[in-house]
């Protein structure tokens, strides 16, 4: 049995690949014409000799529970996701943007806070913030760029354009699955790549992202001492840490690896010390340096956030950017674009309400069973209510919480996301689908060509995480030829 485009029905959503039953879209039609003669069963082992490279190349992350750490290979499915380079081009300026905005109203917040005086954001919304750190204020940071590495999470409704569902810029991940996603792709479908000669590369990351922090370096050298600290491998990203670490040509540490002497980064080698120029680390704020944070950390570095401040090692991202990374300022957004850059934002938000404010609050309650209630500062889809999808004691449970910490909690409606084909046991069917991108910024800014796609592998599901059950797929950025 073959593909038959005639029977896929995403059921009144928006489907990226086919706008109607047997009719591809313009950028997707080679792809879907490509699959429309292929069986089931050849389709099906091509998944099997993706499985077996993911198995091979040693592709994992890791899910915390009950039972302990799990150690899984990577979810992928076989079938790219196609995204036009025109739509795309739009799609890159607002990325630049909205990160360009968010960096100056970080910068701002720890020294003049102009827009809290000026009434754009209100200023106990940062008072009141879980990642301010007040031992933040008056550092002003190289390029006055605080999130150097920004993973912005994208969705596309029902009228097929993209929004932004949220910023992460604390420690974002996921940019590792998006580069080997490629090479799984390449490898099983190489036929793919020599027909579609427009496929935007996506390879050079680590060289851009090991550009943006040699940039950041205190020194003038033509190469910087870059390392990137690690948590360890019991860290659901360790995966990402050491692949990114070895892809730049730098050195993966742990903070005992680490010493500070006169204010100084040290990175202990067997033929001495060395001084450390740049720390891309990959661990929380709290967790970064003991003397000034949390005192029990075993992750971090006595000394470190000193030798940040005296301007001798630099930080990405640096400690305190999290006060952007949150989903009620995430509301703000689109304000403050205008208020920093005076332009309109690129890419819109997903329409919000705060339930910190007495009347978008109360509209929230008595719409919990329709809409989707996020708190603050989680990430990974944790902590999350779909009011559709939950059941009365989770609603009850919902409405206390809010009540008792409305500051904590947004609600947005459930958003009809997009769909693309993944491979069925037996048939190909529709999923919904998130987008990842990665923007860097430093003396310049780059966006990826496309991002990480993460796609709801269970039918109906809006879940896209995988800590929760979610896959992954290639992203292909088509040019217009």
């Amino acid at each position: 049995m073959r593909v038959n485009w005639n029977t896929y029905n995403p059921g009144g959503f928006f489907d990226e690949l086919i706008s109607s039953p047997g009719y591809a879209r313009k950028p997707a039609r080679r792809l879907a014409s490509y699959l429309r003669g292929l069986t089931h069963e050849e389709l099906l082992q091509k998944k099997t000799a993706a499985e077996l490279a993911i198995k091979t190349m040693g592709i994992s992350f890791t899910v915390y529970s009950d039972a302990g750490n799990i150690d899984r290979e990577w979810p992928f499915d076989i079938i790219p996701r196609v995204i036009a380079q025109k739509e795309w081009n739009r799609t890159d300026e607002g990325l630049k943007q909205r990160l360009r905005a968010l960096n100056c109203f970080i910068h701002d917040v720890y020294n003049d806070q102009k827009i809290l005086k000026d009434k754009v954001v209100p200023k106990e919304l940062i008072e009141n913030s879980g990642n301010f750190r007040k031992q933040c204020v008056g550092v002003k940071p190289k390029y006055n760029t605080w999130a150097h590495i920004c993973g912005t999470d994208l969705i596309k409704d029902g009228d097929g354009e993209f929004y932004v569902l949220e910023d992460n810029l604390r420690v974002p991940s996921g940019v590792s699955y998006m580069l080997e996603n490629r090479r799984v792709t390449k490898r099983v479908f190489p036929e793919l790549f020599e027909n579609y000669y427009d496929i935007r590369p996506v390879t050079e990351y680590p060289a851009q992202l090991l550009e943006t922090l040699s940039a950041l370096s205190p020194r003038k050298l033509k190469s910087p001492e870059v390392v990137v600290l690690t948590p360890g491998i019991y860290n659901s990203a360790y995966f990402e840490h050491s692949y990114l670490a070895q892809r730049m040509g730098a050195e993966l540490v742990e903070g005992k690896d680490l010493v500070v002497e006169k204010d100084k980064v040290y990175m202990r080698t067997i033929d001495g010390l060395t001084q450390v120029d740049v720390v891309y680390r990959r661990i929380d704020d709290l967790f970064l340096d003991p003397s000034v944070f949390n005192k029990d950390s075993v992750l971090g570095v006595s000394g470190l956030f000193e030798s940040w401040l005296k301007g001798n090692v630099a930080l990405a991202n640096a400690p305190g950017a999290g006060v952007a990374d949150d989903k009620i300022i995430y509301t703000y957004v689109p304000d403050i674009i205008k208020y920093y850059l005076d332009e309109d934002p690129i890419l819109p938000n997903v329409p919000s309400y705060l339930c910190i404010n007495k009347a978008q609050r109360q509209h929230v309650l008595q719409n919990l069973d329709k809409l989707v209630v996020k708190p603050a500062n989680e990430s990974g889809g944790y902590g999350m209510l779909i009011g559709p999808q939950a059941s009365k004691r989770e609603l009850a449970e919902f409405k206390r919480r809010i009540k008792a910490e409305p500051r904590n909690y947004m609600a947005q409606p459930l958003i009809s996301l997009s769909t693309v084909p993944i491979l069925g046991d037996r048939v190909v069917e529709p999923r919904h689908v998130d987008l990842r991108p990665f923007i860097l910024q430093a003396d310049k800014s780059y966006v990826t060509a496309g991002g990480l796609t993460r796609v709801a592998m269970v039918k109906g599901s809006y879940v896209v995480n995988s800590s929760q059950g979610g896959g992954s797929k290639d992203t292909w950025i088509i040019g217009d030829s």
